[in-house]
């Protein structure tokens, strides 16, 4: 097969181990970046075309679409769909996890632990807001925010007011949450293929810090999971249409409780802490899944 990988950068530890397993396995792997393409739509025979050459060929595409290009990236992934490429990530669920807000919702409606968590437009009841998210401390989220960046642990409620409002000044969109204590600044980062955990690691702040981005510092180890937090990981996936995703958990004293589901998950963090090939396992889930015009979506959402 010829599976292209859009990715701005071939350097990147994911995109290279991608690459690597790919041709591994016997098949020819390009690196796209997906800001390069153009296109033409049309409904005859829609194009997509890079660096001055028309893309023929391709059986299917692994998105590594970056949050600050989530708007043209998945133009680029919709438009391989409408030519009936297969994407082991389709462009309607990348979108549907980049929101925030709409996954929280998607996923408090189908039954999936969440923190509390509250979203408002006005600052004239920040008080009531707070309340309702459980009181301080809190966790106050910019919508937009990615790997830790913009989150902040309000210890007081009157920090928290200030927070808020500081960022609703901004005319930010911010997400307040329920402060889950108990994780003691750790989470666990599920890495779904299909219907299935393929690896699993605890991520661990350093001292002092409750965000446990392995980039702010943070450890890595291996973890064994327990049924309902596999169950929970892969339900999370399904319900976003995710084939590929990182489920990031907190352990609650109530249970499993879902942070984030991530559509490009990193690689380098969970085979290096499990020593598992999850680059392999992708393109081998590739190979029993592409087909041509097997996407379901065609470009649809």
């Amino acid at each position: 097969m010829i599976i292209a990988v859009l990715s701005r950068n071939p350097k990147l530890y994911s995109t290279r181990r991608l690459v690597e397993a790919g041709q591994e396995r016997g098949h020819e792997v390009r690196v796209i970046d997906p800001m390069l393409c153009y296109m033409t739509i049309a409904t005859q025979r829609p194009t997509i075309h890079y660096k001055g050459e028309e893309l023929v060929g391709i059986d299917a595409i692994i998105p590594r679409i970056g949050a600050s290009v989530t708007f043209f990236g998945t133009a680029v992934v919709r438009q391989f769909e409408m030519m009936e490429v297969y994407s082991i990530n389709e462009s309607v669920a990348i979108s549907r996890s980049r929101d925030k807000l709409r996954s929280l919702q998607l996923l408090a409606r189908k039954g999936i632990g969440l923190p509390v968590t509250g979203f408002a437009n006005s600052t004239k009841f920040t008080k009531d807001l707070i309340s309702l998210a459980g009181g301080a401390p809190l966790v106050i989220k910019l919508l937009e925010g990615t790997q830790g960046i913009g989150v902040v642990l309000a210890e007081t409620s009157k920090a928290a007011e200030s927070v808020i409002e500081a960022f609703r000044g901004l005319k930010e969109n911010i997400l307040v949450q329920e402060f889950i204590k108990e994780a003691d600044g750790a989470d666990i980062r599920c890495l779904v293929i299909g219907d299935k955990v393929v690896a699993a690691m605890k991520r661990q702040g350093k001292e002092g810090e409750f965000r446990s981005n392995l980039h702010r510092g943070g450890s890595a180890t291996i973890v064994k999971l327990t049924p309902e937090e596999r169950s929970t990981a892969v339900r999370a996936a399904r319900i976003m249409g995710l084939n590929v995703a990182g489920v990031d958990l907190l352990r609650a004293n109530h249970g499993a409780v879902v942070m984030e589901v991530n559509s490009s998950p990193g690689l380098e963090g969970i085979e290096t802490a499990t020593e598992k090939n999850v680059a392999g396992q992708i393109i081998q889930f590739i190979e029993t899944q592409a087909k041509p015009g097997k996407t379901k979506t065609r470009g649809k959402g």
